[in-house]
């Protein structure tokens, strides 16, 4: 594996997302609509496509997804913990607990997966990645309900876990699963059709994700953000990695599942943020930072993986 080629192609979309945006060739209004379609079309037809060719029985590792889910959960703890350590106002500290281990699976942690170890990575982190949103989606909630000073979060609550059990990425990934244990085979037309849409996902989430960063809420409370960073960035890769070594788990196996861990924070904390009454300045300058500290992580780790 060529770590540079990897990578650093990936982040020059990124990069190009951000300059078109600064530009003008990408109006504001443009990225809810293809946020949408990317998220609710292209990325679960990619998904669900990959999936149901896949062989689970060689491609599923319960003892990877556990791992997986052991370390993201560690990290939910921690970051609780020093953000009451440190006295962070409630408003601010569910914001910084979800960015410290909520990833960005769907954009990010797929397209590292399918660019640096080709179909078969990606199938083996598309299922994982179903798995963890489950756990980061439900753990964000737990953290924004639990520190919010808005009564009224108890219904947004509501809506927030019926969009978790709604999410795309994890419905097309379970459907995935269902398809490919009945060991038929998708007509060859439909088959197209989802891969000619499968094609639009991972670029399109690429330039999305650049034009959503912003260096300016960046300078607010730069130290939290950069820890909020170290915990999602360091913190859970290093816990996933050690655990995968001591359970002397192949690297074949273990890798797509690091990859996902490696995951900057993921977008959606805004949307969470803001219908929980979090701190959604925090949240933009969280993931902004995030993002792009992880094209340097991203390489450190799968260096780390496989030197």
């Amino acid at each position: 594996m060529n770590i540079a080629t990897t990578i650093i192609p990936i982040f020059a979309v990124i990069t190009l997302g951000w300059f078109v945006r600064i530009k003008g060739f990408i109006q504001p209004e443009f990225l809810g609509p293809a946020n949408r379609l990317v998220y609710y079309l292209a990325i679960p037809a990619m998904i669900f496509h990959a999936i149901s060719k896949a062989s689970l029985s060689t491609q599923f590792d319960v003892t990877v997804i556990l791992i997986t889910l052991l370390s993201v959960l560690a990290v939910f703890a921690v970051a609780w913990c020093v953000g009451l350590i440190w006295r962070i106002r409630r408003g601010e500290l569910g914001t910084f607990i979800q960015t410290s281990f909520h990833g960005n699976l769907g954009y990010i942690g797929l397209a590292v997966a399918y660019y640096s170890l080709g179909n078969d990575g990606f199938v083996r982190a598309s299922i994982i990645a179903g798995f963890i949103m489950i756990l980061q989606n439900l753990l964000a909630v737990v953290a924004l309900q639990f520190n919010s000073d808005d009564a009224s979060t108890s219904k947004n609550k509501r809506d927030v876990v019926l969009r978790i059990l709604g999410n795309p990425v994890i419905l097309s990934a379970l459907a995935g699963i269902l398809f490919s244990s009945t060991g038929l085979k998708l007509p060859l037309v439909i088959s197209r059709s989802l891969d000619i849409l499968s094609g639009l996902a991972l670029p399109m989430a690429l330039i999305l994700i650049g034009a959503s960063l912003s260096f300016k809420l960046m300078q607010l409370r730069m130290f939290r953000i950069l820890s909020s960073s170290f915990l999602k960035l360091i913190l859970l890769p290093g816990l996933g990695f050690i655990f995968y070594r001591l359970f002397d788990i192949k690297l074949h196996d273990y890798l797509p599942g690091l990859i996902l861990l490696a995951s900057p924070t993921a977008t959606l904390t805004y949307v969470m943020a803001k219908e929980m009454n979090g701190d959604t300045d925090f949240a933009v300058a969280a993931l902004s930072s995030c993002t792009i500290l992880s094209a340097a992580t991203f390489s450190i780790w799968l260096h780390i993986a496989v030197g």
